[in-house]
């Protein structure tokens, strides 16, 4: 009794939002509505018996391959725990795969895969010296009830697509109604950036 599961996964789904759909409500309400119940789930964790035990780990479905100035696949991420280092920024390039693998040594379980197995696990995101402050979360700084427009050339635009599943939707075609919706402007292009991490030391040949 009053046992849990070791590893649990939930889905938010509404960071997805309706596009600018007729009369739906808008990707600020939307997201903002997801915020919400992020910060609802880890304000009651933070304050159950299990906190003391917990790690929540928190990562975008994906980058939507949208635009960021820095590179269109990179994501948000968010980490929290009792043993999670507060007030510290941790500067480590970490990856989707780099937050399993953390999970998958925090519940003592091989990688599944090349990728994970060779993935840099979150170490420095941890400390040894738990701070057990419980969270509180706040309230939704907008209108959680906001809607699109009824009419307009996006709100069509949007009516042709599939809304019932993720990602059924063209990536760039979404990503630009979004930022004609909401800035006015085409999406920019997509940066595209790559990550390497160079050796400076030679072989003993070289000398």
């Amino acid at each position: 009794m009053n046992a849990l599961p070791k590893f649990s996964s939930i889905r938010l789904g509404n960071d997805h939002t309706e596009g600018m759909r007729a009369g739906k409500r808008t990707p600020f309400a939307h997201v903002a509505d997801n915020d919400l119940a992020v910060g609802l789930l880890v304000d009651y964790i933070s304050k159950s018996p299990i906190w003391k035990e917990a790690a929540i780990f928190i990562v975008e479905d994906d980058a939507q391959n949208g635009p960021d100035h820095v590179d269109a696949h990179r994501s948000t991420a968010y980490l929290i725990s009792p043993y999670v280092k507060r007030k510290s920024i941790d500067h480590t390039m970490y990856s989707t795969t780099g937050m399993l693998r953390t999970i998958e040594l925090i519940l003592g379980l091989p990688p599944m895969s090349q990728y994970d197995a060779a993935a840099t696990p979150m170490f420095r995101s941890f400390t040894s010296k738990p701070d057990y402050t419980p969270f509180n979360h706040l309230p939704a700084n907008i209108d959680l009830n906001e809607r699109n427009p009824e009419q307009g050339k996006l709100a069509e635009m949007s009516e042709k697509f599939d809304w019932s599943k993720e990602d059924a939707i063209p990536d760039l075609v979404f990503n630009d109604i979004l930022w004609l919706g909401l800035k006015g402007t085409p999406a920019p292009a997509p940066t595209r950036s790559a990550f390497l991490n160079v050796r400076n030391d030679k072989d003993d040949d070289d000398d």
